[in-house]
Parts: structure tokens; C-alpha cells; sequence
């Protein structure tokens, strides 16, 4: 495929207008967590303790993403997202201001980071559903692709500079920073031109279905079986394959011995595999339901070979093809979820696949964990590639 077409979604001005904000922003979030995870672990020394800022920002997504999927088909979206939008900036700045003054200390802190999940789990499936009127239906997979690339460039940028800025300053520049990055979101938002909108125009992309909310969305999930098993298989390749922030450092740790030193290189290699996994899915011409197959055989497959591997380059060798395939994988499922269902119902579609990501997450994570103590990392490794190649 030509490269023109790897950045096809581009040709659209409201994407390109909108992509580049998504930049912006998710460079913005990334330092942010960083300045978040370097702050409560300089205030108690407690790994566990940063692990709960973390549960903190996903445990909303289980419990009101459907809700957000329910207004995200009812609603007009841009005023809930400029509203989304101010919310987040004016949480990151309250985190700024804890970590100059002190005031509040950790509680504030826990609170801010519930808060944001709160927002950010009304928020992503109203997101979502409105982006996907930015480009037509032919580019939207090439569209979600660039987004993954996007999501993947602005970590490294957001990690690589936040770790600079964090050991120069402090986090709450950080902070600051994060906070002004949701103009540009809010610019972007303003900038969309709505004629030039897809989905049978902003009218009908914005109109509410002819009834039902939450019930209605599971009802409809219920009779799209071929969803309903694409949902089920991320879902085990997310909790068995995906948890490489445990399983990564359980190795590291252990049998290969690199120890921090290396799990940051791991976490670099496994980084860079994500924007070539993107880079990939943006290639595709479509991305069906055999290429979901495959890319889980694939992913599931290296996973064994990387619990065989003897040392750290022989492990990060495995892990960058894994950490592709993951993403072609992420935007597979997310394209399908979208192409593959009625408009009316995309924002609680959407909010079903931000539960499954959750669930996969909180379950994966903590039975990973589990198994690398009590079994061993490589045994770990080895047993969830099988489990994740069979299904």
C-alpha cells in the first residue's frame, strides 16, 4: 500500500485538525501520570499506594461508562465534551496546586484522580462516537490506526520529557502543563467545520436513537454475536497478553536480571512496538476479523517464546512484535465494534468495549501477579500464551 494511504484518514481536514489536538493532549495526560505515580511514591514510598491512583482513575470506567455510552447517543456531543474538556483542566490544575502548597496532601490527590476517571469515563464513549464523524466510513480504521499512533507517540514524548521535567522541578509543572493542553482539545472542538462532518451529517450523527438507554444498548449487544466474540476474545487477549507492565517487570526482576535498568528498556522496546503495530494497522486496507485472528495467533505465540528467552535482548526481540500485534489487535476490535454496528447505538457499543478493556485490566493484572509469584514468570508467560492461542 502506497504511503499516502497509511496516512489516508489525513486527507480530512477535521481529522487532521483534530488528530493534532489528540496530540497535544495525550502528551499532555502522559506527564501527568508520570508526575502523578513520581508524586505519591515520593510521599509514602509505597508502590501498593500508587498502585491505588491507578485503580482510582479505572475503577469509573466499570461503573459509568454504560452511562456515558447512553448520553453519547442521546446528547449533542461538543457541548459535553468542551464541558469534559474544562473539567480536566481544571482537575489537573488542582493537582498542581497540591503538589506546590501541600494542601491536601494525598487524600486530595486520590480524590482528583477519582474524579478524572469519573470524567473520563463519561466522557470517552461521547469522544468516540463524535471522532468517528470526522473522516467517511471507508477511512475510519485507517483513522483509529493514526489514533493508536498518536496515542503511542504522545506516551514516549509525554514519559520522556515528564522524567526530565519531574527530576528538574518537580511534578507540578507537570501538572500545568496537562492542564493547558486541553485548549487545544477545546480549539479543536471548535474549529471542526460540521458541514463537512461524516454519518449522514452532524444532524443525524448528533440525533438520539428512537428509544431505550442502557437496557436498549445491552438488548441490541445481545443479538450481534460477531461483536459479542470479537468483545470476549479482547478480553482474553487483554487480561491474559496484555498485562506486560507485571509480567515485564516480574521478569526483569527475576529471571533475567536486569532489574530496572532493565524493565525501562523493556518498556522502551515495548513502546516503540506500539507505533509499528499502529504504523501497520494504518497499512491495512481493512482490518477484518481475520486479521484480529491472526494478530492474537501471533502475539499469543511470541508470548510463549518470550517466556523461553534467555536473556534481556532475546526477551525485548519477542516483545516488540507482541507489543504490535496488541495494537493491531486494540484497533481491529475498535474498528469492527464501529463499522460492524448501527450508529444509533456506537456510544453504548463503545462503552461495552471500555468495560471489557477495564475488566481485562483489573483481572489480568492481579492473576498475573498472582501466578509470577507462586509459579514463576516464565511459567506465567508460557501458560497465558497457550490459554490465549486456544481461545
Amino acid at each position: 500500500m502506497a504511503l499516502g494511504a497509511t496516512f489516508a484518514a489525513l486527507r480530512h481536514r477535521n481529522y487532521r485538525i483534530w488528530a493534532a489536538a489528540g496530540f497535544v493532549s495525550v502528551t499532555g495526560t502522559w506527564m501527568q501520570v508520570l508526575g502523578v505515580n513520581w508524586f505519591v511514591l515520593a510521599e509514602t514510598g509505597s508502590a501498593t499506594s500508587m498502585g491505588l491512583t491507578v485503580l482510582l482513575q479505572a475503577l469509573p470506567t466499570l461503573l459509568l461508562s454504560v452511562w456515558g455510552g447512553a448520553l453519547a447517543d442521546r446528547l449533542p456531543a461538543k457541548p459535553l465534551l468542551v464541558t469534559a474538556q474544562a473539567a480536566h483542566a481544571v482537575l489537573a490544575a488542582g493537582l498542581a496546586v497540591v503538589a506546590l502548597t501541600g494542601a491536601g496532601g494525598l487524600p486530595a490527590v486520590y480524590a482528583i484522580s477519582l474524579a478524572t476517571g469519573a470524567v473520563s469515563a463519561i466522557e470517552g464513549p461521547v469522544m468516540g462516537r463524535w471522532a468517528s464523524t470526522l473522516v467517511d466510513r471507508d477511512s475510519l480504521g485507517n483513522a483509529l490506526a493514526l489514533g493508536s499512533l498518536t496515542n503511542s507517540a504522545g506516551r514516549i514524548l509525554g514519559m520522556s520529557v515528564g522524567a526530565v521535567v519531574v527530576a528538574a522541578v518537580g511534578p507540578a509543572l507537570l501538572f500545568a502543563v496537562n492542564a493547558a493542553s486541553f485548549v487545544a482539545v477545546v480549539a479543536a472542538l471548535l474549529a471542526v467545520r460540521e458541514g463537512e462532518r461524516h454519518a449522514g451529517g452532524p444532524e443525524a450523527a448528533d440525533a438520539g436513537p428512537a428509544g431505550g438507554g442502557i437496557r436498549a444498548g445491552f438488548r441490541y449487544l445481545l443479538g450481534q454475536p460477531v461483536v459479542l466474540v470479537a468483545l470476549a476474545l479482547s478480553f482474553v487477549l487483554g487480561s491474559l497478553g496484555r498485562n506486560y507492565q507485571v509480567t515485564m517487570a516480574a521478569m526483569s526482576d527475576g529471571p533475567l536480571g536486569g532489574g530496572a535498568s532493565g524493565y525501562g528498556f523493556l518498556s522502551t522496546v515495548f513502546a516503540v512496538g506500539t507505533v509499528l503495530g499502529a504504523l501497520v494497522a494504518a497499512r491495512r486496507a481493512e482490518l477484518g476479523y481475520a486479521v484480529l485472528v491472526g494478530a492474537g495467533l501471533l502475539a499469543s505465540t511470541l508470548q510463549i517464546v518470550a517466556g523461553l528467552a534467555p536473556g534481556t535482548a532475546s526477551f525485548a526481540a519477542v516483545i516488540l512484535p507482541v507489543a504490535a500485534a496488541a495494537v493491531v489487535i486494540d484497533t481491529t476490535v475498535g474498528a469492527r465494534a464501529q463499522l460492524d454496528t448501527d450508529y444509533a447505538m456506537r456510544g453504548r457499543v463503545l462503552a461495552a468495549l471500555a468495560v471489557t478493556g477495564s475488566v481485562a485490566a483489573a483481572v489480568g493484572a492481579p492473576l498475573l501477579g498472582w501466578l509470577a509469584e507462586h509459579a514463576g514468570p516464565r511459567q506465567t508467560l508460557v501458560l497465558a500464551g497457550t490459554v490465549s492461542a486456544v481461545a
